[in-house]
């Protein structure tokens, strides 16, 4: 593929993962305050949030397997769709008080979700098929400008939240549904443009080739990957999802938060400009041991006191963290499969990532009002810990086949 072409399918993908996370933003500003409003007791306050993420949970492995045989761009428009239906639904519901029909509206934007997780991993195949002789390197560059998308999330998403709270009048919050809606219909019109050369349809034997999905996950490779993208996902999204209540707790109002997840999600994806050329640079064990670090500074940050700074540079340094950690963790799970395995290997990690948020996303508004703030931060040290171990036993010497060497094997289609 000519490399022009590529440069259109990566804008193509940024600018559908721009849409995506500006209507992730405004689900993270709004949902809380919805759920507190409508929910039965304030505890369940962002179960909606983790039905959100059950949903995702559920349609990841369906969303891997559809792609697989009938490609990227009519799965990914799929996805759109999806959010669409959750935009309007989310809007209806508020607008009927309904915290049943709002948390159905989280399972259908969940789905969207799950659609969406894969344009990463386009990015990677845009890159395979564009013939880069270094295909790591190219993956996770590619990976990392698709993330960048994210920037206009930092910049509009929260704007949109706050500009379409009061659209529908004295009904709060639903303009905001109506507009995710609105950007997720922007994306499928966009994802019609994408471009990728695919294989014709595999029968049921010729996806059951390669290894056996276990003998791939043992892999210390794939082990790393995972427990990277999934500690890093789920340490983002439970402190993420406590931060309004936080807020709201302490005295804070909807502009304050507002402003602090801008820097958050700022944070998330500014550095996807640098992450690729860092991870060129320095490997990707070192960017996932960079993340760890900035992680840690932020629980760090986060404990040490209840000022709007602290809650700011910390949700700014766990969106670099995750960043760092998520990034890594998708390009280094590049490198330990094949062609013939990627549609499970990849549905898999995101199964695993979104188990995880699920639950930490439902558990975030009770950990918060049972145990508090600064608990729910230190509770986030063990994994952290765990895959920095993770990490640097691959940096030992002679532990094996350096990421580099595996360059080869995660052709995309």
């Amino acid at each position: 593929m000519a490399r022009p072409h590529f440069v259109k399918n990566l804008g193509v993908l940024a600018f559908a993962q721009a849409v995506f996370f500006m209507a992730n933003t405004i689900v993270i500003s709004t949902a809380p305050f919805v759920g507190l409003q409508y929910a039965p007791t304030p505890w369940l306050a962002t179960v909606p949030l983790g039905v959100q993420f059950l949903g995702t949970m559920s349609a990841t492995m369906p969303a891997s397997l559809l792609m697989q045989r009938v490609g990227r761009r009519p799965g990914l428009v799929l996805g759109m769709a999806l959010g669409v239906l959750a935009g309007l639904l989310g809007a209806f519901a508020i607008r009927e008080a309904s915290f049943l029909l709002f948390c159905l509206a989280g399972v259908f934007y969940g789905s969207f979700s799950a659609f969406a997780q894969y344009l990463r991993f386009t990015a990677a195949d845009a890159a395979d098929a564009a013939g880069f002789p270094d295909r790591t390197a190219a993956r996770g560059r590619a990976i990392a400008w698709v993330m960048a998308g994210g920037v206009a999330a930092a910049v509009l998403g929260p704007e949109l939240a706050d500009r379409t709270r009061e659209l529908t009048g004295p009904i709060l919050f639903a303009g905001s549904y109506l507009a995710i809606a609105a950007l997720a219909g922007s994306g499928l019109l966009a994802l019609l443009l994408l471009d990728l050369p695919r294989s014709p349809a595999t029968d049921k034997a010729e996806e059951m080739e390669g290894r056996p999905l276990g003998v791939i996950a043992r892999q210390p490779v794939a082990i790393a990957a995972f427990s990277a993208a999934l500690v890093g996902y789920v340490t983002m999204n439970l402190l993420m999802t406590a931060t309004p209540l936080a807020m709201l707790a302490c005295g804070f109002g909807f502009g304050d938060t507002k402003q602090v997840i801008q820097w958050h999600v700022l944070g998330m994806f500014l550095p996807s400009f640098l992450t690729g050329r860092l991870i060129t640079r320095f490997g990707v064990e070192r960017v996932i041991l960079a993340g760890v670090a900035l992680n840690l500074l932020c629980v760090a940050i986060a404990v040490a006191g209840l000022e709007i700074a602290n809650f700011a540079i910390a949700l700014f340094l766990l969106g670099v963290g995750w960043n760092f950690m998520f990034v890594g963790g998708t390009t280094l799970l590049t490198t330990c499969h094949g062609p013939a395995e990627k549609a499970r290997v990849q549905g898999l990690n995101d199964l695993l990532v979104f188990t995880s948020v699920a639950a930490s996303a439902s558990l975030a508004g009770f950990v918060q009002s049972t145990l508090g703030w600064r608990t729910m931060n230190l509770l986030a040290i063990p994994g952290l810990v765990l895959v920095a171990a993770l990490i640097l036993a691959r940096l030992r010497p002679g532990f094996g086949a350096a990421t580099s060497g595996l360059s080869s094997a995660g052709g995309g289609r």
